[in-house]
């Protein structure tokens, strides 16, 4: 268990004691009401360490490119002879700087007529809707939509109206109730694997005047000609007002991106405060995406790979009977419910050297939570029946009967 997750020792600290009663009651909430009582002093996220045989699930680096050397000689290469790159606000950089031609290759690679690079996929979240929003306008959100969307609302002091995660029907009802604004989905969602319908949520923002904003973190790389996306794979890029995207995820660095009109990005960079007031990228992380956009426009083995995992081991969890069928894609759900149950089955999967992430609130609804298995490209077929027959040896000993998501599903098999 890491020192950052357990209950720390009460060691002399004068600023601590000195903590206001509203910061301690919310820290008790977590330490004593959380981890000691509900969990009996362990923590969901303390991981134990990792047999070198262990299956490593928890990780987005859906196409195995962190260790390409290719790509980490153009790092090294930029480290070595470049001067170290500017330490200031991207806001100003010259037109023509590494940092803009790259935003322009990747802009052609999305098919968007122009691209800003942003620090990170919550910078380009939360800034895109921070300067896109103001106090009133409502903005739409699916349920699963990932937080730093939620956060960007927050921010811009707009109206969050929420809809049923991919209903379509719930969203044209909250429209029809509050009127034109900006709707927000993932194009593939990060709890479960499961894809938007964006044909459908296009259509709806056409109709009623309304901004529609996809995040492709998880589906960047992954889906489409090249990995250009789902956006594109569907032929709605000219349709879709602005992309986002985390690259912490198949493009293995940390940096995120929002395509958009070249003149969306003029008044971008002059609005919004996460553009303004953070640093550049770095030389060497520029060299990275560079070299990192070439290698997965050129890699359908993997991205077919990746994608064949995907229905193998969906098809043999859910001949298991786990409840799978709400996700389709490479990022899979096993939702025992309760956080009791949850650190159950995280430790059942660890000791048969399954080794994924758990996922609870505020990632999830309250009793919700669960272990997500991020399957990636790299995965061997010895590795896929590995998982597999963990998950077939710890059914019982995780009740998996009894949890909400198998009943909801009605899965539980015979086997």
């Amino acid at each position: 268990m890491t020192t950052a997750n357990r209950t720390p020792r009460h060691l002399p600290c004068r600023a601590e004691q000195d903590m206001p009663d509203f910061v301690n009651r919310r820290m008790d909430e977590h330490y004593v009401t959380r981890i000691e009582k509900l969990l009996g002093g362990q923590h969901l996220h303390a991981w134990q360490a990792m047999p070198p045989d262990a299956i490593f699930l928890a990780g987005n680096d859906y196409l195995n490119i962190a260790a390409e050397p290719a790509l980490i000689a153009a790092q090294v290469a930029a480290l070595r002879h470049g001067e170290g790159g500017a330490l200031m606000s991207s806001v100003f950089l010259q037109e023509g700087s590494a940092q803009h031609r790259l935003e322009g290759k990747l802009a052609r690679f999305m098919d968007a007529q122009d691209c800003v690079l942003a620090q990170s996929g919550w910078a380009a979240n939360v800034g895109l809707l921070q300067s896109l929003c103001e106090p009133g306008i409502p903005v739409y959100l699916d349920m699963q939509a990932h937080a730093s969307l939620w956060e960007g609302v927050l921010s811009a002091q707009a109206l969050p109206v929420s809809f049923l995660h991919n209903d379509s029907e719930h969203l044209q009802r909250q429209i029809d109730k509050h009127g034109r604004g900006v709707i927000v989905v993932d194009a593939l969602y990060s709890t479960n694997g499961s894809v938007a319908p964006l044909h459908e949520v296009v259509q709806i923002a056409e109709r009623s005047g309304s901004i529609l904003i996809v995040d492709e973190s998880h589906s960047l790389g992954t889906h489409g000609p090249r990995g250009a996306g789902l956006v594109v794979e569907q032929g709605l890029a000219e349709r879709v007002h602005f992309r986002t995207a985390s690259l912490a995820k198949a493009f293995a660095g940390r940096a995120g991106l929002i395509t958009c009109s070249s003149k969306f990005k003029g008044y971008f960079l002059s609005a919004s405060r996460p553009a303004i007031f953070s640093s550049c990228l770095l030389a060497h992380e520029l060299a990275w995406f560079d070299a990192a956009l070439d290698f997965i426009g050129a890699a359908d083995d993997r991205r077919a790979r990746l994608h064949q995992h995907a229905r193998q081991v969906r098809d043999g969890l859910r001949a298991l009977g786990y409840g799978v069928d709400d996700g389709s894609e490479q990022i899979i759900a096993l939702e025992a419910g309760p956080e009791p149950k949850t650190l159950v089955l995280r430790q059942a999967l660890e000791r048969h050297k399954i080794f994924g992430a758990v996922f609870c609130a505020p990632a999830t609804p309250k009793n919700r939570s669960l272990v997500r298995l991020t399957l990636n490209a790299g995965l061997s077929g010895e590795q896929i029946g590995q998982v597999l027959a963990g998950c077939a040896a710890i059914r019982d000993e995780v009740d998996l009967g009894s949890w909400s998501s198998t009943r909801r599903q009605g899965r539980l098999a015979l086997v």
